[in-house]
């Protein structure tokens, strides 16, 4: 199993391991565009314990419920990905249902086309009471720190008009339902990029995907909105990167995703 999955494998085995008669629940984090969700569908696939796998991603907020903290938080609060724009008490009732074997149990779907989530008619079912429940995502277990509000920006999203509010809500959203959420998980898997200059690649190459184009034929204005989009997650991701975050097996990821 080459790459990133034979490292995810082995650390699902060794929590199974460990386990009793509970499903245990994985929070598997990475930057944006490493190949954690790829990672996670092989071993899924391949493993012979019955595991199931959800996206962060899947529980973000409706577009209208973005809209109404672009009014309430700060226009920044719109975009969908940083602290607060998860429908986090859905996500840990769902993680509950699965854990207690409460059926049916369905998954939102959340469209990045259409930056909206799928009706409810829509969403996946997945079994009740696995073996074990991953959840991937690029934030997984990051930690707030407030003395960060006190740093200039980092970059020009953050040096918009009023953009400390928006930083200073992410902080809090950290402090409360995320930090409740992480408290939820029974492990934690890092994969760790070489630095944030690799995610501006990774996630062009995932733009491209989600796209239906070859990287060649991505638009410029696209790539452009690619840029600004992750300077959103620029903050938090260094902040994963230093160890700000709960504690967890670490994964070190090359340039071209390899492990090392």
């Amino acid at each position: 199993m080459p790459g990133m999955a034979a490292p995810l494998s082995a650390f699902v085995d060794a929590a199974l391991a460990r386990a009793g008669g509970t499903p245990p629940i994985l929070f598997v984090s990475g930057a944006q565009g490493i190949g954690k969700s790829t990672a996670l569908s092989r071993v899924i696939e391949t493993s012979p314990h019955r595991l199931v796998g959800m996206s962060l991603d899947d529980f973000y907020l409706t577009r209208a419920e973005r809209a109404q903290l672009s009014e309430s938080v700060h226009p920044l609060s719109e975009t969908r990905g940083p602290p607060g724009t998860h429908d986090v008490a859905l996500l840990t009732e769902t993680l509950s249902d699965l854990q207690q074997g409460n059926a049916p149990v369905r998954v939102p779907i959340f469209d990045k086309r259409s930056d909206d989530r799928l009706p409810t008619e829509d969403w996946r079912a997945l079994p009740s009471r696995p073996d074990a429940i991953l959840l991937e995502g690029w934030m997984m277990g990051v930690l707030p720190d407030f003395t960060s509000l006190e740093t200039p920006p980092l970059n020009a999203v953050e040096a918009a008009p009023g953009a400390l509010a928006w930083r200073r809500w992410q902080e809090e959203q950290l402090a409360g339902p995320y930090a409740a959420l992480w408290d939820r998980a029974d492990a934690f898997c890092h994969f760790d990029a070489p630095g944030f200059d690799c995610v501006l690649r990774w996630r062009t190459q995932q733009e491209a995907q989600n796209q239906g184009v070859a990287l060649a034929d991505l638009p410029e204005a696209r790539k452009d909105w690619v840029r600004n989009f992750i300077a959103h997650y620029e903050r938090l991701t260094r902040r994963m990167l230093s160890g700000t975050r709960r504690e967890g097996v670490v994964v070190k990821v090359g340039a071209n995703r390899d492990v090392a």
